[in-house]
């Protein structure tokens, strides 16, 4: 079962890593990169000032919580643990590979960190908001961030799958310990 999984995930790498165009290279480098996305943190952080004023520390600290400890389990508990390699470091597979920029990553790749963390970042804060339209949108959002590690060449489909459903569940839990810190800390 296994080894259909494995071939079934390198097929779809395939498939998805080996349509590259200048232009969807600049996109998908783009959406790769973990510092283009600032300005849009900045607007969510307004939208949670909007919302909750004074108490817009509890959210932010609890974001950056789930956020480190997102990327920590990702790394240690899930990429360590399974070492699974990187389509980008599998020797058997490495000159099929399209990379852009030439950039590779860490040895290891299952699950998706970006996967993981967007996925936490989103499904915490579409539960904060409770509106259908942000969440729906986010989500789009998040799955173009984790689409463009596979057609970068550094994740296969399933390490983006894992790090999506690693950050959803791990989104659900710190929502839940943000509540109950809010009640908690309630003036």
């Amino acid at each position: 079962m296994i080894e259909f999984l494995k071939a079934i995930d390198l097929r779809l790498f395939l498939f998805f890593n080996g349509n590259h165009t200048p232009f969807m290279d600049s996109v998908m480098g783009f959406a790769s990169n973990k510092y283009a996305w600032i300005p849009l943190y900045l607007l969510f952080l307004f939208f949670v000032w909007k919302k909750s004023k004074s108490r817009m520390w509890l959210v932010a600290l609890s974001v950056a919580i789930l956020i480190t400890f997102s990327d920590q389990i990702s790394v240690h508990l899930f990429k360590e643990t399974f070492q699974r390699y990187r389509p980008c470091h599998n020797l058997l597979l490495k000159d099929k590979v399209q990379l852009i920029n030439g950039e590779c990553g860490g040895t290891y790749g299952f699950v998706s960190s970006h996967a993981a963390n967007t996925f936490a970042l989103i499904t915490f804060l579409s539960l904060y908001f409770r509106r259908k339209d942000f969440a729906f949108s986010m989500y789009i959002w998040a799955a173009f961030v984790a689409y463009s590690r596979v057609y970068a060449g550094v994740h296969y489909p399933f390490d983006v799958l894992g790090g999506m459903f690693l950050g959803m569940i791990l989104g659900v839990i710190g929502y839940k310990i943000y509540k109950n810190l809010d009640k908690k800390y309630a003036i």
